[in-house]
């Protein structure tokens, strides 16, 4: 069975997944995709605005996507002064950063939201905004906060009646017991918490109990007991669609029927658990599943199946972690020869003097000749594998950030924001993408997705754009970021001819069977700030007011059409024949005049041999 250790890791992972049971984050896209169109089409007062903001920011499950339209839930409830939606935004926008690993900044929210909801007076939401609280420092490891916390919210949940939180609110602070090796006081608290689901029939958080129960068990050595309770929550949590944790818990499983001696059964569990886990692209937990079917080769006796299973669990290890595990097994080789050389010398203490001076000095010379050329293969093997993962984390590295922004993060260990003042950004999306969802096979969707994007980015990538990010069908790039760039306006209207040629083409090239889409492109030039967000996992972005306005004009943009703004038109009007559109309402931003662009004159051919030459 997995140690304390191991076990006490597994439940921080999963202690996050029961945390967010209070987030309120959906997993329907089709109901977060509907949402967003109704508020790309139409207009609303600021009541009804405000409230579909609030209503988009708990559909979505991508933390970037809940921040963007969190930021916008606060701005208009702040305009509104409306403290219920003020508090609102701040909980999901901490809830967010929370899931993007910046906790700093979602305890920063989180602590606006107490502010608020003391301010109304609001008992429930203030039990509520404690949980997360909670839930932030114990992904922390601030223990006494996280017990502190846990217990307020349970004390003012419990005197205002709301079972549905209290129950939650015990059921996380059992999960804490449990990372503090006190499995006993988790099981009184998890008896607890899993009454009150019971009782109001709350299944997602009954599934989370019976798995954590049986944990309990495991930590405890009762492995029948175990078993019962972690099959059970698998069983609930395949009938809501809540895979992650039926992959930890599968590996449990294997655990306890190797303990038992029943191969078939463990080997069975294992590989049910990497099957899932690489289904949904849970890196961990590959890894796991691929290290414990080594295991249990190598305890059967199939030396070849586990060196294979090991290779592929060490491909999925971070890098630091592979070359530490080289050097141990490097010192322990060496330990090992150290040891017969002493065996040896003890053996032929008997012998003859000079006998045993000739052999002793014999072998060491051997010795000594083997343990140079190993240690120098060792080195050689060693500085190989530093120097693949130093290429494989360069190009990672590079595949995240632009170039400069990755030098100055290994540099200095920090990027600092820059503003630049004149940048032009390209927004795109697929119309009815939704529909195209729904009718679909999900992973032809994705590999679909994948074709259109991944031909979007060798475009800008001749033009000498930036890719910045894309969020769901949408693509977002910029030019003149994060170095200024002669004539980034023309490029990025040549780019944009190109990707809506691509499309075009598509329609009628693509393989049977891909979805044929429409799209639509808004272009918009101004300042901008750029930097690097996260701590855990970096992101290279751009905010201000020209994004936004950007994004807006690609929404009031046609199919297969190229919407830019007056600032864009300036820089390209020499090059491109454009076609007035008048002044047009834009949401928060009153009439702005846009244009849409019709075709190249002959001077931009300059620009596309520029091109040319980039990308040579």
């Amino acid at each position: 069975m997995k140690s304390i250790r191991d076990i006490a890791k597994t439940y921080r992972i999963l202690l996050f997944l029961c945390l967010c049971l209070n987030l309120g984050f959906s997993q329907n896209k089709a109901v977060s995709d509907s949402l967003l169109e109704i508020y790309e089409a139409g207009e609303f007062s600021q009541e009804s605005e405000i409230i579909l903001l609030r209503d988009i920011t708990y559909s979505l499950s991508d933390p970037d996507e809940i921040i963007h339209y969190g930021e916008l839930l606060l701005e208009q409830a702040k305009e509104a002064d409306s403290l219920n939606l003020i508090f609102q935004g701040y909980l999901q926008l901490g809830n967010a950063y929370k899931l993007k690993g910046d906790l700093g900044l979602a305890l920063e929210n989180y602590f606006e939201a107490v502010v608020i909801a003391k301010e109304v007076k609001d008992q429930k939401q203030l039990g509520r905004v404690f949980i997360a609280i909670a839930g932030a420092y114990s992904s922390m490891g601030s223990t006494d906060n996280t017990i502190r916390y846990y217990q307020d919210a349970i004390q003012i949940l419990k005197s205002e009646q709301d079972i549905t939180n209290y129950a939650k609110a015990i059921e996380n602070l059992g999960d804490e017991y449990l990372l503090m090796s006190k499995p006993d006081s988790a099981l009184l608290l998890f008896k607890e918490s899993g009454e009150l689901f019971s009782k109001i029939n709350y299944r997602e958080g009954l599934a989370y109990n019976t798995g954590n129960t049986g944990l309990a068990y495991a930590l405890l050595g009762q492995n029948e007991l175990a078993e019962e309770k972690m099959t059970a929550a698998i069983a609930i949590m395949e009938e809501l669609g809540i895979y992650y944790p039926i992959a930890v818990y599968l590996t449990y499983i294997s655990d306890i029927y190797a303990d038992k001696g029943d191969w078939d059964n463990a080997f069975e569990y294992a590989l049910q658990s990497l099957t899932l886990a690489k289904r949904y692209g849970l890196k961990a937990e590959i890894s796991d599943a691929y290290l414990k079917l080594s295991e249990f080769y190598e305890r059967t006796g199939y030396t070849g199946a586990a060196l294979k299973y090991y290779r592929n669990y060490v491909s999925f290890r971070d890098s630091v972690q592979n070359i530490k595990a080289v050097q141990q097994m490097a010192d322990i080789q060496l330990a090992q020869k150290q040891v017969e050389l002493d065996l040896a010398n003890q053996r032929r203490k008997t012998q003859n003097i000079i006998a045993i001076s000739t052999g002793i000095a014999s072998f060491l010379f051997i010795l000594l000749a083997v343990g140079l050329y190993r240690r120098n293969v060792y080195i050689k093997r060693t500085n190989a594998i530093i120097e693949q993962e130093k290429e494989k984390s360069e190009k990672l590295l590079l595949n995240i950030l632009p170039e400069k922004t990755a030098n100055e993060l290994k540099k200095h260990g920090a990027v600092k924001a820059d503003k630049l003042e004149s940048v032009t950004v390209l927004f795109t999306d697929f119309l009815s993408f939704t529909t195209h969802s729904e009718r679909t096979d999900p992973e032809q969707l994705v590999n679909s997705l994948g074709t259109y994007f991944t031909a979007f980015d060798d475009i800008i990538e001749k033009y000498g754009l930036e890719k910045i990010k894309t969020i769901g069908d949408a693509y977002m790039c910029a030019g003149g970021v994060p170095e200024p760039l002669e004539d980034h306006a023309l490029k990025m209207v040549c780019a944009a001819f190109e990707i809506v040629e691509y499309v075009e083409k598509m329609k009628t090239k693509g393989e049977e069977g891909t979805p044929r889409f429409e799209m639509r492109v808004g272009i918009n030039t101004g300042p901008v700030v750029a930097g690097v967000v996260g701590h855990n996992k970096f992101s290279y972005d751009i905010w201000g007011d020209t994004v936004n306005v950007a994004a807006r004009l690609e929404r009031m943009s046609e199919k297969g059409r190229i919407n830019i703004g007056e600032n864009t038109y300036t820089l390209i009007k020499d090059h491109f024949d454009c076609e007035y559109r008048g002044e047009i309402q834009v949401k928060n931003k009153g009439m702005m005049k846009m244009f849409f662009v019709l075709g190249p004159r002959v001077s931009v051919k300059e620009v596309k041999r520029s091109a040319d030459i980039i990308s040579s």
